[in-house]
């Protein structure tokens, strides 16, 4: 077992778990509660996260063979949020949390089957610039960050 990749699958976890544990003890009416400066409704976060996973292990797992990440800008991401959005306005907390729990459990295998080699590759990534980024980065900016943001987010709009 490489105790890199095994660290950061366990933190994606943690993560997917921490925000899945809050989302189901929200009651419809927060579910339905709308993030403040986002506009999305909490659950419509939380499907986001789950379902952005995927996106987010591809690009690092292009990182991690060598290859840079290109035609990906905020524009481009900011796009893909709104359709998400208008796309699972009405999704339900069971159909979430059976996603965040399959997507982030793929996720994370995904992520044991990385070697260090694999972590500390880098290669141009558009979104940032096309600065050289190691796939171990994109993993920690995106898919092991990911639920802990949206969590704080969530929680933030909660206590107003």
């Amino acid at each position: 077992m490489n105790n890199r990749s095994e660290a950061l699958a366990a933190r994606l976890e943690a993560g997917a778990k921490a925000l899945a544990a809050f989302a189901a003890a929200l009651s419809e009416t927060e579910w339905q509660t709308r993030v403040p400066r986002d506009g999305r409704k909490i659950g419509v976060v939380v499907h986001h996260v789950a379902s952005v996973y995927p996106i987010e292990i591809y690009l690092a797992q292009l990182l991690a063979s060598g290859k840079p990440v290109t035609g990906v800008d905020w524009d481009a991401v900011h796009a893909m949020n709104r359709d998400h959005a208008k796309e699972n306005d009405a999704v339900t907390k069971e159909a979430t949390l059976a996603l965040l729990a399959n997507n982030s459990a793929v996720a994370a295998a995904a992520i044991r089957a990385l070697s260090d080699v694999e972590l500390d590759r880098a290669a141009p990534v558009s979104l940032n610039s096309d600065a050289p980024l190691t796939c171990q980065f994109m993993l920690e900016d995106h898919a092991v960050r990911h639920s802990y943001h949206h969590l704080a987010r969530i929680r933030a709009a909660l206590a107003h």
